[in-house]
């Protein structure tokens, strides 16, 4: 199997680490990896690395896109229609405009509660542990600096639960459902994910995903993603092919910036679209070319 990526829609009711397991099956490969886990019940983009390319997974951007359907007058103890319901509140007093309202103070940087019922490590342990013990009500959860880019009206469903369906786009970390909590807790009812589904993931997109379904009719003439094209949105520089062959051998190349010290960026020649990962760094007082992560073998 050669290495690079995969653009998996990840069905609901499979956690990412379930994904992975199956992949190694199929694909008769131990090293595979994801980036952005997914919730169970969530679906969509989870970008996926094979062989060698697990080791660029770092390197992927970080922004993702969300479409999100958010029920309002109730609340669960996971903060999603997965939980037990802690409450249950009329909201058919609401309106769109007093929805849309609210909205605005999630978008920018803004601080955010993670879900108790999460990855998130407390005192050396998982969340979602911790609550499975119990001890939820004696846990201060610590607020996190996230950014929401955009949130964005798609649908609005009035009634005794009133649901809103949005459009998120969001930085890492960035949790939906702590969104969905925490606009009904300001509307006065409580809120909690209904249904999510990931549209965008480190440079991947919901349109060219592909199911489990058509991974097995493809297998035998899958072709993965190059790493070439999953680091297109890093900044380029070209060695002639003398120097590419060094670098390619762990050696630093004396190189004038072109982008900001130790930022990555990709590392190609004219024979070749993609040596690996570089960045730029003052060794001996002079500025080089370092590698990072060489992926094609030197020659």
């Amino acid at each position: 199997m050669p290495d690079g990526f995969l653009n998996l829609h990840k069905p609901t009711g499979w956690t990412s680490h379930d994904c992975v397991a199956k992949l190694r099956r199929l694909l008769q490969t131990k090293k595979i990896g994801h980036a952005g886990t997914l919730d169970p019940a969530a679906i969509g983009v989870l970008p996926v690395a094979v062989g060698r390319a697990t080791r660029l997974l770092q390197y992927l951007p970080d922004d993702k896109a969300y479409r999100a359907v958010v029920q309002l007058g109730t609340t669960t103890d996971t903060d999603d229609l997965e939980g037990a319901v802690l409450t249950q509140t009329s909201a058919a007093h609401l309106s769109l405009s007093a929805v849309t309202e609210q909205l605005a103070n999630f978008q920018g940087e803004i601080q955010q509660i993670p879900p108790m019922y999460s990855a998130v490590h407390v005192n050396g342990q998982r969340l979602y542990d911790l609550a499975r013990q119990g001890k939820a009500a004696t846990i201060d959860v610590p607020c996190r600096h996230v950014v929401v880019h955009s949130i964005n009206v798609v649908n609005w469903q009035p009634g005794e639960s009133p649901t809103i369906t949005l459009d998120i786009a969001c930085g890492a970390g960035t949790y939906i459902r702590s969104i969905a909590r925490d606009l009904g807790q300001c509307l006065g009812v409580g809120g909690t994910l209904s249904s999510l589904l990931r549209t965008q993931s480190s440079g991947f997109n919901l349109d060219t995903s592909i199911s489990f379904e058509q991974l097995n009719e493809q297998l035998e003439q899958l072709q993965l993603i190059t790493p070439a094209v999953a680091m297109g949105h890093l900044p380029e520089i070209t060695l002639p092919l003398e120097l590419g062959r060094r670098w390619c051998l762990g050696q630093r190349v004396p190189r004038e910036p072109t982008i900001e010290l130790e930022k990555p960026l990709r590392v190609i020649t004219e024979a070749c679209p993609f040596l690996g990962v570089g960045v730029f760094r003052i060794k001996d007082h002079q500025p080089h070319l370092v590698p990072k992560m060489v992926f094609v073998q030197p020659s």
